[in-house]
């Protein structure tokens, strides 16, 4: 089972979202919700990597990760050496 990192975009307000993965260039779809997108992604990645296949180009491998990090929303903890990073817990993978 391969897993691919995507990219989910919101657009503006009563548009839809945008998806994209960043291991599969041109890999892109589009949804109303995110799990639609989600469902949309997983079928644009298959057919991706099935005309990959049919063209005998190489698969590439998943090496994305995405995760989130948070900052403080009052811009004046945003300066050099304000922001406390918490340390990471041992043993947790990424």
């Amino acid at each position: 089972m391969r897993r691919y990192a995507i990219i989910i975009e919101l657009g503006e307000p009563g548009a839809n979202l945008s998806a994209y993965v960043p291991d599969l260039p041109g890999c892109i779809t589009v949804g109303d919700s995110v799990e639609e997108v989600k469902v949309n992604m997983q079928e644009a990645i298959q057919l991706h990597l099935h005309g990959l296949s049919e063209d005998g180009e190489p698969i590439p491998q998943p090496t994305c990760l995405a995760e989130y990090v948070e900052v403080p929303d009052d811009p004046e903890r945003w300066k050099e050496g304000v922001v406390e990073v918490a340390p990471l817990e041992r043993g947790k993978a990424l």
